[in-house]
C-alpha cells in the first residue's frame, strides 16, 4: 500500500468520530424542543443548557477534523 493512500484512509477513519457528534447534537436538539414544548416557562434555561451541550459535542467533531487535517498535511 502506498504511504499517501494509508494517510488518506487514516484521515477518513479519524473523521468517523463526527458521526457521534452529529447524533449527539440531534438528540440534544430534539430533547430541548420537547422540553420547551412541555414547559414553555423553562425555555431560557433549557435553551442555555442545550447550547452548552451542543458546543461540547461539536468540540469532539472539531478535534476529529484537526486530527484528519494533521494526517493529510503533516504526516
Amino acid at each position: 500500500m502506498d504511504f499517501d493512500a494509508a494517510r488518506m484512509i487514516g484521515a477518513g477513519l479519524a473523521m468517523l468520530g463526527t458521526i457521534g457528534a452529529g447524533l449527539g447534537i440531534g438528540i440534544l436538539g430534539s430533547g430541548a424542543v420537547q422540553g420547551i414544548a412541555r414547559n414553555p416557562d423553562a425555555a431560557g434555561d433549557v435553551q442555555t443548557n442545550m447550547i452548552l451541550g451542543i458546543a461540547f459535542a461539536e468540540a469532539v467533531a472539531i478535534y476529529c477534523l484537526v486530527v484528519a487535517l494533521l494526517l493529510i498535511f503533516v504526516a
